[in-house]
């Protein structure tokens, strides 16, 4: 069983690099403040599983593990929409010197 999830994790890593590097420059803001929401789940998800390292008995590298994930899923959101808010100030009509 921990085989196929390593085996699941190295693909979907590759995947990644792969699809991310064959999408035009234009397109990467668009793309990164439309995946906010999936990032949200991320932090919902690392939350959970931190929650479930807490009931288990010795589950401190459970508990680091669960915290760290939980620390760079906000991060990834945080970032997402500072990215998506300076996109958007981009288009801001500017007001010129009278």
């Amino acid at each position: 069983m921990d085989i196929m999830l390593i085996f699941v994790f190295v693909i979907a890593a590759f995947l990644g690099v792969e699809l991310i590097s064959k999408v035009p420059s234009q397109l990467h803001t668009p793309l990164m403040s439309g995946t906010n929401a999936i990032s949200g789940i991320t932090v919902v998800g690392a939350i959970t599983v931190t929650a479930v390292a807490a009931s288990k008995v010795n589950a401190t590298l459970g508990l680091i593990l669960g915290f760290l994930a939980i620390v760079f899923a906000t991060i990834n959101v945080i970032g997402g929409y500072m990215v998506t808010d300076r996109m958007l100030g981009m288009f801001k009509k500017k007001e010129g010197k009278k």
